[in-house]
């Protein structure tokens, strides 16, 4: 289970010197399920993820995992304790191959049928890519796609995703919730997604809305979802257009 406690995180504003509040005051409890944190960008949705991973730290408040207080580990230490956080922008590893990350992600000497596994999961054929180097030559969606599988191989009790479908293509997007759908259903921990895709809030136990550093709405995606399609008015546009870089529903309320 993880838990923040009244969590703030303040920067300073070079503009006029002043201290500008990004996250104000949060308190939530986030046990086992699927949650979709969602909202207008420049909202706080991504700086929350990285207070949750260990990237920075908040100014005040504490944050708990299964009791223990994690609020001054870092990355690598919250994913020692079962954290895994899954990049917006995911990094190069340049001298690795995409079977030496899954190897690594799975903290196991793992099977050639393993790496397989993997990688079909995601969508990739493991003959083109297990021995492919994770460099320049992949594009922004592979690296995606196998940040997504290093994230099945780690099984973490808890994962969090900044925007998965940023930089997906049309057909990798419509597989990825069938892959954040088979995650859900045999993880048996918590799953984290910072999204905007109305399709993706469609699949959550439960959607968080932040909006100006505060948490705005919160419950079932039923309670929370027909008040945001209501609010942002949207024209007819399509998910295929929305998986391909247009508008969302949510970038609409921003």
């Amino acid at each position: 289970m993880l838990e923040l406690q009244n969590v703030s995180y303040l920067v300073d504003d070079t503009e006029d010197g002043n201290q500008k509040e990004i996250i104000k005051n949060v308190s939530l409890t986030i046990d086992n399920g699927f949650v979709a944190i969602t909202g207008p960008n420049g909202g706080g949705k991504s700086t929350l993820a990285k207070i949750i991973a260990g990237i920075i730290t908040p100014t005040e408040g504490r944050i708990l995992f299964n009791g223990e207080d994690i609020t001054d580990l870092s990355i690598t230490e919250r994913a020692k304790k079962g954290i895994t956080f899954a990049f917006q922008q995911p990094v190069r590893f340049k001298g690795l191959t995409v079977k030496d990350l899954l190897t690594i992600a799975a903290g196991k000497s793992v099977s050639l049928t393993e790496v397989c596994g993997y990688l079909s999961e995601v969508g990739l054929c493991a003959k083109d890519y297990i021995d492919r180097e994770v460099n320049a030559s992949l594009s922004g969606g592979e690296l995606k796609r196998i940040e997504i599988a290093m994230a099945i191989a780690r099984k973490t009790p808890l994962t969090l995703f900044d925007e998965p479908e940023a930089g997906i293509d049309l057909w990798s997007f419509q597989n990825l919730i069938h892959v954040f759908e088979n995650i859900h259903e045999h993880a048996g921990g918590s799953i984290i997604i910072i999204s905007h895709q109305e399709r993706i809030l469609n699949i959550a136990d439960r959607i968080i809305v932040i909006a100006n550093g505060e948490i705005k709405d919160s419950g079932t995606k039923d309670e929370v979802l027909p008040k945001l399609l209501a609010g942002a008015a949207p024209s007819p546009v399509s998910i295929q257009e929305n998986a391909l870089g247009c508008p969302t529903l949510l970038d609409k309320m921003s």
